[in-house]
This record gives C-alpha cells, structure tokens and sequence, in this order.
C-alpha cells in the first residue's frame, strides 16, 4: 500500500480523526441528556402549577387561571367549548407539544369532574437556548479537533524522531566501509528491533563482500595464467611455417577467442571491484582503439559484400580503462559486422560520441527493450554482449541508445561526455 503523505502527518489526521469522533459522540450524548432533563424539568414544573391550580379552583371556581408571558392555563367543559380552541379540546390527559396560533407550546392536561384543565408553556425561549446549546457543540467539537490534530503532530515528532534518525544513520552507511553498530542507540522497541535488522543485514553484506574479494582474486589468477598459455601457444603456433591456410585460420581463431575473453574477463573483475571514477587513473585514444578494433574484426565481412565507412571527426582521449572501452566498442563493431550481409556500416565518432549503423536485418520494435538483457540475441544465440556493455556505460556514465527498422538496419549511439575528462 502507498501513502501520499508522511508518517507524522498520517499520525495527526489519525489523531484528529479519533477527537472528532469522540468528541462528536460526547456532544450527542450531552445533548441527548440536555433535551431529556428539560422536558422532564418542564414537565415536573406545569405538572405542580396545573395541580395547584386545580386546588384552588376547586375551592374558589371564580379563581383567575395563571397568565403569564410564558404560560397561560384554561378551564373546559360543554359550556366554553365554544370560546375554548378546538385543538384544546380534543387532547388527552398528559403532556404534549403543540402548536397553537403559530406558537409552539407544551400543554399539560388534567381531567377532572368532567372539566378539562390546560397549563400552556411558550417554549420559544427553550428552543433559542437549544439552538445556542448546539452552537457551543459544535464549537467544542472543532476546538477538539483541532487540539487532537496538534497533540498528534507533537506526538509524531517525538515518534517518528527515532525512525527519521536511523534513515539518517542507514543512509550514509557505506557497504565497503567498516561495520557500523545501529541497535545500541536506540531503544527496545520496534525501532530497536530495525536497527538489529539493518545490523544483521550489514554483517551480510559484509560478509557477501568478503567472500566476492576472495572470488575476484581466485579468478584473477586462475583465469588469467591459462589464457595467457592458450595466447602464447597460438602465437607459436602461428609462426609454424608447417601449417597449412585452414590450420593457420583456426589457430587464429583460437588467438581471437583467447584474446576476447581476457578482455571479457580484465572487464567482469574491473566491474566487480566496483571502481570508482574519480580514482580512475589510465587514459584511452579513442581513435586509435577504434581503428584497431575494426581491423580485429574485419574478418566477420570475409563472405559478403559490405562497406565500412569511418569518419573521425575528432580524436578524444578519454579517462577509463581501454580494456572496458574496447569490449564496448568491440560488442558494437562485432553485432554490426555480423548482421549486415550486405550494404555498409557506418562509423562516426566525435568528441563527445560514438555512433554505428548498419544495413543490417534490423532489431523487431517490441524487442528494443530487450536487447540489453542477458543472453538476448536477435539470432537466438547467448552470450552477455550488450549486457555486459550496458554495465560498463553504467559505471561510467555513459549513455547508450539504439534506433532500429526491421530490415533497414540498426544505429548505436554512445554518449560518453559524462566519462572522466575528454580532451
């Protein structure tokens, strides 16, 4: 799940929510119990008036009803139906709401020897004091809102502090540099119970580095002394003047295989060491790499009928290591070579760039995506060509992009004015 706002802003809307719904709650209640124990308070006070009124009358029927701004009382029976209002009439004993000549009233009724004795209340100044009473509700359930809210933001900062101090601590952790203890300085909480996590996956780390080090050193030297024996037995091998042509052939094959996967080799250690740029010493002329890498593989156009077009507009030295610049330069040369029958390939490189394009049978639009995937090969071959090119542009900072139509052909673009400096 996905939060568009933060965590201390997520614990105050929780917060003010929860004072909203219980202060809301708080406030129906009290308002309920308000409502209740004014009608029962004016119940209790006509129910006293009408029965001393009814006392008196009984001993004095020329008693005068109660008549105030507030409260008025009738007497009932055949005689004064006429002049009594019909609404009057017709109620049964009990307290009631009603209306009478556009006024709202409570009416309390009593029944006695055939007489009908009515207390009125005006409760005009009960529903304005209702109405104020609502006000002040609704005023005390926003004051409480907006304290929850405060209480929760205040809450979130003293919460959240020890979360936004291990991002801080995580964040500058370095994995080559030396193992940083995060779980002593936080307390055991879940917070505590993190920092153990990310102090467990540093000793991982750690020790998956330890182990890539040993690795790199194994393979440096186990590979490497062995290709080297296959290099120096092909060069003997091709001084033999005994050797037929198809003899001479293969062992240069075997030379160009040795040779390429040095390169390939020199460049996974190289990546694996993960180099920084800036302690990135050695210098490369691109040109002359260039030149030297098309005549490596001119030998792929052997069988057909193709041209190679070479404009060097300028010659930039660039500061990487030529044994990675040449497996890229080499990966894109070789796939241009090998997919073009017939027509010509491009070659264009300038101060900030290099570009090759083909005549070739031209890469299928949905696959563009995937030709910088491992083992991705428009023939159905495998190998890690462009995957391994797109890791070198990666530790770099170069660029690479690819435009192609199906057969039409393919251009390559490398941009590698981000590299080091480029004179």
């Amino acid at each position: 799940m996905r939060f568009r706002t933060s965590l201390r802003y997520r614990i105050s809307i929780a917060f003010a929510l929860l004072g909203g719904v219980i202060s809301l709650a708080l406030a129906g209640i009290l308002y309920w119990l308000t409502i209740n124990m004014e009608e029962r308070l004016v119940a209790e006070t006509l129910s006293a008036e009408l029965e001393d009124f009814i006392e008196r009358y009984v001993e004095d029927p020329a008693t005068i009803p109660p008549s105030s701004t507030v409260m008025r009382a009738y007497v009932i029976d055949d005689s004064k139906r006429a002049s009594t209002p019909e609404v009057l009439y017709g109620m049964p004993a009990g307290l009631h709401q009603m209306l009478l000549d556009g006024s709202s009233y409570f009416a309390e009724v009593r029944i006695q020897d055939n007489r009908r004795f009515v207390l009125l209340y005006d409760d005009a100044q009960i529903r304005h004091k209702e109405q104020q009473f609502k006000a002040f509700l609704a005023g005390g359930v926003l004051i409480m809102i907006g304290l929850s809210a405060a209480l929760g933001l205040w809450l979130a900062e003293r919460v959240v502090s020890p979360v936004g101090e291990l991002a801080r601590r995580v964040g500058i952790l370095e994995p080559r540099g030396r193992t940083q203890a995060l779980a002593s300085d936080f307390p055991r909480d879940e917070v505590g119970t993190l920092a153990k996590e990310f102090d467990a996956y540093q000793e991982r780390l750690r020790s998956f580095i330890e182990r890539e080090q040993a690795f790199t050193a194994d393979v440096s030297h186990e590979l490497r002394t062995p290709l080297a024996v296959i290099k120096g037995a092909a060069e003997v091998l091709q001084e033999d003047a005994s050797l037929d042509d198809a003899q001479r052939t293969r062992v240069r094959r075997i030379a160009r295989a040795a040779h390429e996967m040095s390169e390939v080799t020199h460049a996974l250690l190289e990546l694996a060491r993960e180099q920084q740029q800036d302690k990135v010493t050695a210098s490369c002329e691109v040109d002359k790499l260039l030149n030297e890498v098309v005549d490596g593989h001119r030998h792929l156009l052997e069988t057909n009928n193709v041209v190679v077009e070479i404009t060097i507009r300028s010659a930039p030295v660039l500061s990487v290591e030529c044994a990675l610049l040449r497996i890229v330069v080499g990966n894109l040369i070789r796939n241009a070579f090998s997919y073009t029958t017939e027509g010509c390939v491009r070659i264009t490189l300038d101060n900030y760039s290099l570009s090759v394009a083909d005549t070739g049978v031209g890469i299928p639009t949905q696959q563009l995506d995937e030709v910088f995937k491992p083992f991705y090969s428009a023939q159905g071959g495998e190998g890690i060509g462009l995957s391994l090119v797109r890791r070198i542009c990666q530790h770099y900072g170069w660029q690479i992009k690819v435009s192609s139509q199906v057969g039409k052909g393919t251009r390559f673009r490398l941009n590698f004015s981000n590299s080091g400096d480029t004179h």
